[in-house]
């Protein structure tokens, strides 16, 4: 079952799943960086097997004038050697059911266009492709 990082240690726990997913990461700046992230809304959400941390998802709740009330993914990765699994699928049933509770209109996320395999797990979870995202590194 899904459980929401509260503690430091608990968040902690998270940054191999997480580092996966975001190498960029440094251990010791992990716990304070989510800790100034929640300031944001931003919630940590995990799943563990024998003690380890298998599958990490962040997430938020907010409101814009395109989307109404949403919940974003910001991230979401089960460990590489646990794919395929129902990780992933039991965090994203985990989050749209959050987004139901809380009269979200959407749930939505973006992900890296070189990562082929998420596409087709969001497919297969009922995601579409609904606008494409665009950055510039500054």
């Amino acid at each position: 079952m899904p459980k929401v990082a509260i503690t430091d240690s608990e968040i902690n726990r998270c940054f191999e799943a997480m580092a996966e997913l975001r190498p960029h990461l440094i251990k010791d700046d992990f716990v304070s960086t989510v800790r100034e992230m929640e300031k944001s809304d931003y919630n940590l959400l995990y799943i563990e097997e024998d003690s380890t941390v298998v599958a990490v998802a962040g997430y938020r709740i907010a409101l814009n004038l395109f989307m109404g009330k949403h919940l974003y993914v910001d991230d979401l990765v089960t460990a590489g050697d646990k794919r395929s699994k129902g990780y992933g699928e039991k965090l994203i049933s985990w989050l749209r059911d959050l987004a139901k509770e809380e009269g979200c209109s959407y749930l939505h996320l973006d992900s890296g266009t070189h990562r082929g395999r998420a596409h087709k797990f969001y497919f297969e979870q009922g995601f579409t492709i609904a606008s494409y995202h665009f950055s510039e590194k500054l």
